[in-house]
């Protein structure tokens, strides 16, 4: 392939081996336009009369050519508006609306949008916000709002533990409550110590949310004018005839109890006053100790422990208060809230530059952006990312610039291709993030670790190209990936100052680089022959017969 789209040379006949190519580790078919590129190279006007394309086992032909319907690639050149945003900061103009007025102005029939153009026809709205995306999301957001203990409306506050006893819940959902079997009821129990607001009971009236605090079955502690208190009743011994009891287990492992049975006379003198100092201490007080038929069930009050619940402003804890949900508040008073809710909540050009941390909130470019604006596609954010890791040497950044477009090749089968310190500090500033041309899984697309050993070894000695040389690497790999490094030093030494001493630095140390090395490329070519300077006569000769 490389013969045939490439050479100035003239081929009087063009074979094609194959049907595809390869390209870093994809298999590429062949498209239409490159097949009449090389197709092309049968017969050079001027030098030849005749050109012959043969036909192989892969049965490529002539018709099988045609040239591609040229168009306007839809991807943003990121570096070019990054600068002119930087320009037009330092005038004194809005960035977003100079970036949006060039983007308006290239000659295609598709428009590219930054996804700020929305924002720039109403800048000033309650909300703030200055790209579309981040309107259209902020406008179908929903904010919950809870009805307090006076019935304002307030935004849901975060759950948190609460005593029982201080927990109201709204009167409606009493309604919707269970029942629980009344066991006994404890007169003496009063555990509502807080006058309840109006419309709300005492949570601890209502069964359905006392079903995951404490143990044992539900019981009712108290009946009276203000209704029902609930508790917990748990069993803890059993009865053996008339004057034995049979411990609990658990509460022997309570109270460290050791025999199993114990008379009822000690088991109401000794353990029974321990039980009750013991639960006390878990904050379930026993009320009462209730003889049943087979068992001594205790009566427990649990008005002492925690349920995570809502606590309002006025500092009133409610169980399931009613919610409802609302617009954001600067979105209730903005006239233009059917426009945001046709924008699109997509990623676009403007907030991606936010999120990389290209842009401030007015589009100004950042530092970062405004090394960005030095490079093409991603090589300027990997640079941006290692400038501002402070502990990155530059002597050792500076030859690591070499993987930005060693792709796999020089990763080999040991090296990680996603590895090295470049991509480290790339994955650090931007996650795995993928995006076309600029970063894939974090780092730039061309990127691959193992060329800056090549390089800063053959920047020492140039002949030790030799050793690097394997079955997977050949030596124009080597040449290739020098002369793209070499490149890259070009456009910092010549990039523009900024107000950063890494960066000041950074370009100081590729100009004496620059200085220390040579281009593979530049070789002493033999003289050219006289038939090969002589000048080529296209005048058109016609006989007649």
């Amino acid at each position: 392939m490389g013969l045939a789209a490439g050479i100035n040379f003239s081929l009087r006949s063009v074979a094609l081996a194959a049907e595809s190519y390869r390209r870093d580790e994809a298999e590429q078919l062949l498209k239409p336009d490159e097949l009449l590129q090389m197709f092309g190279r049968a017969g050079r006007r001027g030098l030849d009369e005749t050109g012959f394309v043969l036909i192989t086992a892969n049965e490529l032909r002539l018709l099988d050519s045609h040239p591609c319907h040229l168009s306007r690639s839809g991807a943003v050149d990121w570096s070019a508006l990054l600068g002119l945003m930087t320009i037009a900061a330092q005038r004194g103009l809005d960035p977003f609306h100079e970036a949006v007025r060039t983007q308006e102005r290239l000659f295609t029939t598709k428009p590219i949008f930054l996804g700020v153009e929305e924002s720039l026809r109403h800048p000033n709205v309650p909300c703030g916000l200055r790209t579309d995306a981040e309107r259209a999301r902020h406008v179908r957001k929903r904010v919950r709002e809870m009805r307090n203990s006076r019935g304002e409306w307030e935004t849901m506050r975060e759950p948190v533990a609460r005593p029982l006893r201080e927990i109201v819940t709204p009167a409606d959902v009493v309604r919707g409550a269970g029942s629980v079997s009344e066991a006994g009821v404890d007169t003496h129990h009063a555990p509502r110590t807080t006058p309840e607001p109006a419309g709300f009971v005492p949570v601890l009236s209502v069964p359905a949310a006392l079903e995951k605090v404490g143990t044992g079955s539900l019981c009712v502690l108290s009946d009276d004018v203000a209704g029902k208190t609930y508790g917990r009743a748990l069993t803890v011994a059993d009865r053996l005839g008339q004057d034995r009891v049979l411990i609990a287990k658990w509460i022997r492992r309570l109270t460290n109890w050791n025999g199993r049975q114990v008379p009822l006379a000690v088991w109401e003198e000794k353990i029974v006053p321990l039980v009750k100092e013991r639960l006390a201490q878990q904050k379930t007080p026993a009320g009462s100790f209730r003889n049943e038929a087979q068992r001594i069930v205790a009566v427990v009050s649990i008005a002492d422990l925690n349920l995570r619940v809502p606590v309002d402003r006025y500092g009133v804890a409610i169980w399931k208060p009613v919610e409802r949900d609302v617009l954001p508040a600067d979105c209730a008073q903005c006239p233009i809230i059917p426009a945001c809710r046709q924008l699109p909540t997509s990623t676009g050009v403007a907030l991606l530059w936010r999120r990389l941390g290209l842009v401030d909130a007015a589009g100004v470019p950042t530092l970062r952006g405004r090394v960005v604006s030095f490079f093409s596609q991603g090589d300027g954010l990997a640079v941006a990312a290692a400038l501002e890791d402070e502990a990155y040497p530059l002597d050792e950044l500076i030859y690591d610039l070499a993987d930005l477009d060693a792709g796999f090749r020089f990763a080999g089968e040991d090296i990680n291709r996603w590895g090295g310190r470049l991509g480290i500090v790339c994955h650090e500033r931007y996650g795995l993030q993928s995006i076309p041309g600029y970063l894939e899984n974090g780092v730039p697309p061309k990127y691959g670790a193992g060329a800056e050993q090549i390089v800063a070894s053959v920047h020492k000695n140039p002949l030790n190209k030799q050793v690097w040389i394997t079955d997977l690497l050949g030596p124009g790999d080597i040449d290739r990936v020098i002369i793209e490094w070499r490149s890259l030093l070009r456009q910092i030494s010549h990039a523009p100052d900024l107000p950063w001493p890494r960066w000041q630095a950074l370009q100081a140390l590729a100009k004496t680089i620059l200085n220390e090395t040579e281009s593979p490329t530049l070789t002493d070519l033999p003289p050219l022959e006289y038939h090969q300077t002589r000048r080529v006569d296209h005048r058109l000769i016609l006989r007649r017969h």
